[in-house]
């Protein structure tokens, strides 16, 4: 018993009599020296035992590096029963600047590292065919003026994958820039070693004279590349971080010359077009007439397209829609384009000159003031088949789009003319159907209106017959009782086409009375026009009764404003 524990006390101070492993030395190496400046190398650091993460300081790096992920792996090997342990950390640092650029020694638990003395190389010194990745740009011209579109151009050409990156947009004072399309991702040979290129293209439309830098524009992302030794986490893929500036570009700008007239536009080349929905040269009166003009400008921004002032001369109303502007890409270059529709509507027959049209462009590559231009056209207006019609001119203060009325006005055209051949052929029938019922229908006059048809008979008027007042207008109080203005002005056109033996438009009712004429305009406001306006049915029953015998007066217009003051 006593021999046990004098043995398990010398196990015990033999245990405690080895000295404890601890880290006795640091090594550090670089993947590359010389390196260049602003690109990432890797710095490893192995220590002899296994140590915390957090006992490795790197602060003192970042004096004169940018410091990029730190990686930490620790492993274990035993040999004749000789255990060693060791902890590596691999930096990923990048110069900020060129010249001779110390790594400073790290401490980890008291022990330091020896400090590693760094060549660095200006970015671009290096041959670009050496190079991993690298950017390069590129201007449509190097003189422009205010208000011109410069198409720049960004490659970012790649040896290695990529894994993740973003290339920034440069930051410029006085001048306005955007991506135009998408980017394209090709393969190019440069100096005998295939690329991945990744092309960027932005427009730069500048608001002042002057000269103008474009700086800034980089690349920033991870990218995979082989690595140097074999084992650990940067053996075969190493995913490494990367950095790539393009170098400056500097545009001088010009300002609007003095000898130009009109709104500005410059491009490389402008053109109108015109689109005419039929090839015939002769229109009737109230048709409208469709005309599309498209203005086309090349290397210029939509915003600089000014809307078209297409003139019409009198006699012939128009109705311009909004215009549209788009921007599309043709062959690398920026196409812009402004195209306005509008409806020609004529109110009275003749010969009318659709005057010609001309915008004023600046031409950057001969320097001088150019005009593109549509010919004058010639139409020639017809009379319709329906009365003159005075169209009112609509206006769109409130922005609402004036194509909103043309659906309104087709159904009056279309209302009025089939209205009309409906009547002709219902007061004909009527007609005879009365003449030769002449001695039946006698009983169901009035005696007044028994009386008024003798004396007319007696004094050579026509023997048409009168119904009772009261069976003419139960169809236009019915109407009027339902409150729809639409079946009200058919049952005032059916109710005077047989009240004066002749088809009646609105225009020869409403020019019977000013009541009636009120009462028509109020009716027409609410049936088609999107501004509803309340109608006193009862005033129009009462303007009907008031208007008995009246004279027909011919208006010049059976249509009233459609958008009332």
């Amino acid at each position: 018993m006593v021999v046990s524990r004098r043995l398990l006390l010398a196990l015990v101070t033999l245990v405690f009599s080895i000295p404890t492993l601890a880290i006795s030395q640091l090594e550090t190496s670089v993947d590359r020296n010389p390196a260049v400046e602003k690109e990432y190398l890797v710095l490893t650091i192995s220590a002899d035992d296994d140590v915390k993460t957090g006992d490795l300081d790197t602060s003192p790096l970042l004096k004169d590096f940018i410091v990029g992920r730190t990686s930490v792996s620790r492993s274990s090997q035993t040999v004749n029963f000789d255990s060693r342990k060791q902890t590596r950390w691999q930096i990923l640092l990048a110069p900020k600047h060129a010249g001779t650029v110390l790594i400073p020694s790290l401490r980890v638990n008291g022990v330091e590292s020896t400090p590693i003395e760094l060549s660095v190389v200006a970015a671009g010194s290096q041959p670009q065919q050496m190079k991993n990745l690298f950017i390069r740009t590129s201007l449509s011209s190097e003189e422009a003026y205010v208000g011109q579109l410069i198409i720049y151009r960004v490659k970012l050409f790649l040896a290695v994958d990529l894994q993740r990156g973003l290339i920034s947009a440069p930051d410029l004072d006085g001048a306005q820039i955007k991506q135009l399309g998408e980017d394209v991702d090709t393969t190019e040979i440069f100096n005998g070693r295939r690329y991945r290129v990744i092309e960027r293209t932005y427009g730069i439309i500048a608001d002042q004279p002057g000269e103008l830098t474009i700086d800034g524009t980089g690349f920033s992302g991870d990218v995979l590349v082989q690595g140097s030794r074999r084992g650990g986490i940067f053996s075969f893929n190493e995913s490494r971080p990367m950095e790539a500036r393009a170098a400056k570009s500097i545009l001088l700008i010009n300002p609007i010359p003095n000898e130009y007239h009109g709104e500005w536009l410059v491009s490389d080349l402008v053109a109108l077009n015109e689109d005419w929905p039929e090839e015939t040269q002769e229109y009737r009166v109230g048709n409208p007439i469709t005309r599309t003009i498209s203005l086309l400008a090349v290397n210029t921004d939509e915003t600089s397209l000014a809307d078209i002032v297409i003139p019409v001369p009198q006699g012939l109303k128009a109705y311009p829609e909004k215009p549209a502007r788009k921007t599309m890409m043709r062959d690398k270059q920026m196409v812009s384009q402004l195209t306005q529709t509008l409806a020609i509507v004529p109110t009275k027959a003749g010969q009318y000159t659709l005057p010609a049209i001309t915008v004023p462009w600046w031409n950057p590559h001969t320097r001088r003031q150019e005009q593109a231009m549509l010919p004058a056209r010639t139409i020639t207006v017809i009379d319709s088949e329906v009365a003159e019609v005075n169209f009112p001119q609509i206006t769109n203060s409130s922005g609402t789009n004036t194509a909103d009325y043309w659906p309104w006005l087709s159904l009056i055209f279309a209302t009025l003319w089939l209205a009309t051949l409906m009547l002709w052929k219902k007061s004909f029938g009527q007609v005879k159907q009365l003449t030769a019922n002449q001695t039946d229908s006698a009983s169901t006059l009035d005696t007044t209106d028994a009386v008024s048809s003798n004396d007319s008979v007696q004094r050579g008027a026509s023997p048409v017959l009168r119904v009772k007042q009261g069976t003419r207008l139960s169809t236009l109080e019915a109407a009027c009782n339902e409150g729809n203005p639409g079946k009200i002005l058919t049952a005032l056109q059916a109710h005077y086409s047989q009240q004066y033996s002749r088809a009646m438009s609105l225009a020869d009712i409403a020019g019977l009375s000013a009541d009636l004429n009120q009462a028509i305009s109020r009716l027409q406001i609410s049936a088609f026009s999107k501004q509803q306006t309340p109608v006193d049915y009862q005033m129009v029953i009462e303007a009907v009764k008031l208007s008995k015998n009246k004279k027909v007066q011919q208006r010049s217009s059976a249509l009233v404003d459609l958008n009332p003051k």
